[in-house]
């Protein structure tokens, strides 16, 4: 079994920084990439950012320049950092891995169980 366990969420004033962290642990025989996503209250799961094992990043328009993901590969988590939040930042944020695991190392997607973060003054 593979489990993502995010941390990192909370409360936050407009203007303000947060770091969300989350750690892929299991039977893991590789991971392809790993991201986050976000939900609004009466909105669709939207992509905020994935970062491929080469490095390779991708960022949704709306948070360019605010946000930065990071990964640390050997330690199998992934990081964004994010600065100027914004309200209508407020959704619960999940973390994404695609990853093959040693059961039959076909590529499969995982998520984590969600963090909020709340951005109110």
């Amino acid at each position: 079994q593979v489990q993502l366990v995010e941390s990192g969420g909370g409360l936050v004033q407009p203007g303000g920084s947060l770091r969300l962290s989350c750690a892929a642990s299991g039977s893991i025989f590789s991971i392809n990439a790993m991201g986050w996503y976000r939900q609004a209250p009466g909105k669709q799961r939207e992509l905020v950012a994935t970062r491929t094992s080469s490095g390779s990043t991708n960022y949704a328009d709306s948070v360019k320049g605010r946000f930065t993901i990071s990964r640390d590969n050997a330690k199998n988590t992934v990081h964004l950092q994010i600065n100027s939040l914004k309200p209508e930042d407020t959704a619960v944020y999940y973390c994404n891995a695609e990853l093959r695991t040693y059961r039959d190392l076909a590529l499969h997607d995982y998520w984590g169980q969600g963090t909020q973060v709340t951005v109110s003054s």
